[in-house]
């Protein structure tokens, strides 16, 4: 059943956020059973790995309220408005870890959690890097390390890298043969 198609699905939306709003899906299947379901909206985010070289990369240590912990993670972001995913990247880039790039490549595109949100983040590698400061937002309080590329993969082996979307992220560059676009 595609959903999108079926003019019979009832949708309330609870709630309107900054980042997201939440929608409560109902129908009735093709056996008359009800079904209901609660699906998170987002506008899209952009995940960018930054190389410093052929075998560095920037991490950053991000306080993240939800889990009341700080969490080694790539920089990311939300889409803004009608942003493009490759001037948000380069935008975050800055913000988070206070380097531009002269060059962002795409190598990919994840749902983060599609059983309940639409999400789409887009993978970014941001080479020839440039120093230029962050800019974080007052709220953040993100910063910024370099790590060596073997020792950025031991720290998902070993537990300290334990966001999905920077495991994601990290493996699908490695996957790609990260030497071939250094």
């Amino acid at each position: 059943m595609i959903l999108a198609m079926d003019a019979s699905i009832h949708v309330q939306t609870p709630h309107r956020g900054r980042l997201f709003r939440v929608e409560v899906l109902s129908w009735t299947d093709e056996r008359g059973r009800p079904i209901t379901r609660e699906v998170v909206r987002h506008p899209g985010a952009v995940l960018i790995v930054p190389r410093l070289g052929p075998e560095r990369v920037v991490l950053v240590s991000n306080y993240r309220i939800a889990v009341d912990k700080n969490l080694w993670e790539l920089p990311a972001g939300t889409l803004e408005g009608d942003e493009s995913p490759p001037d948000a990247a380069a935008r975050e880039l800055e913000e988070e870890t206070g380097y531009r790039a002269g060059r962002i490549e795409p190598i990919g595109q994840f749902y983060s959690t599609p059983g309940f949100c639409d999400e789409l983040i887009h993978v970014f590698v941001a080479q020839a890097l440039s120093f230029v400061g962050q800019r974080l937002e007052p709220h953040e309080q993100i910063e910024a390390h370099d790590f060596g590329w073997s020792e950025a993969l031991a720290m998902i082996d070993n537990g300290e890298i334990r966001d999905g979307k920077t495991i994601a992220g990290l493996l699908m560059f490695d996957r790609r043969g990260h030497e071939a676009t250094a």
